[in-house]
């Protein structure tokens, strides 16, 4: 019970009101959408409505920041609603992520970041050791950094320690589908660190959304599985519902796992048959 108390305070001291607080952002929603991979600008904006996330990624690398080079991903987006994260994916080293953090930034983008510094790109997994460089750099110019990690408490720790906003360590390889592989090192996560841990990358389906929430994750980031499905629209909508579920679950607390049976109906305080009625 104590362990799962301080989760749940680590996690985010406003589970209270259902709102998340990174660094400076507060949000209404704990679900988190990208803006990649859609088969269309508008299909994309109706997810997102669908979703009710108020925080979406964009990448910075693959934005036409140019006006007169015609139409851009972020006219189809209600900046006044949503909540903008500029990503630099597709970095492989830590210059390479801080110049794209400090691109956006100067674009008017945000100050607020999720940094991606990739290490292999069959698997695209984090290098962490160029990732936590990158971090440290960026904090130090006023960045507030959000960096997507492997599923290590020890180097959620680091970074935490650096001055991250949040850790956002994977479930599974970037858009593999394969949910939380290794539940129990996203609890060592939870333990490791006071600020919020959102889970980042392989989430498939709505299950997978709601096992993170019930772990006692802050929120849930995902791209693929909403944009790659055969209606993202009605996916949006089920991550929505199964983030919300997820969360109302770790809050209420669950029963603890038996291995036995136990009873619905107690003994105790039933009616018995006289003893006289019984041949």
């Amino acid at each position: 019970m104590a362990s799962r108390q301080h989760t749940a305070d680590s996690t985010q001291k406003s589970a209270a009101t259902g709102e998340l607080r990174i660094g400076p952002v507060t949000l209404r929603s704990r679900l988190i959408v990208g803006t990649g991979k859609y088969k269309t600008p508008e299909l994309m904006r109706e997810a997102i409505e669908a979703s009710g996330a108020d925080m979406v990624t964009v990448a910075v690398r693959r934005l036409n920041l140019d006006k007169a080079g015609g139409p851009s991903l972020l006219d189809f987006l209600d900046r006044s609603r949503l909540t903008l994260l500029p990503n630099t994916a597709g970095c492989y080293t830590a210059e390479e992520a801080i110049r794209v953090a400090r691109l956006g930034r100067e674009a008017g983008l945000s100050n607020v970041v999720k940094v991606e510094v990739i290490g292999d790109q069959r698997t695209l997994l984090p290098d962490t050791e160029a990732l936590l460089s990158a971090t440290k750099v960026l904090v130090r110019e006023g960045f507030v950094v959000l960096p997507y990690t492997n599923d290590d408490p020890i180097m959620a720790k680091k970074l935490a320690d650096a001055g991250a906003a949040c850790v956002m360590p994977l479930a599974a390889p970037i858009g593999s589908g394969q949910g939380i592989l290794n539940p129990l090192t996203i609890r060592f996560i939870l333990e490791a660190v006071s600020v919020p841990v959102i889970v980042d990358a392989g989430v498939g389906t709505a299950s997978d959304a709601a096992a993170a929430m019930e772990l006692g994750a802050a929120g849930v980031l995902m791209n693929t599985a909403i944009a790659g499905s055969d209606d993202p629209v009605k996916m949006a909508r089920a991550m929505r519902l199964a983030v919300e579920a997820g969360r109302l679950a770790f809050e209420a607390g669950r029963i603890p796992r038996l291995p036995y049976a136990a009873a619905s109906s107690p003994a105790q305080g039933t009616l018995r048959a006289p003893a006289a009625a019984v041949k």
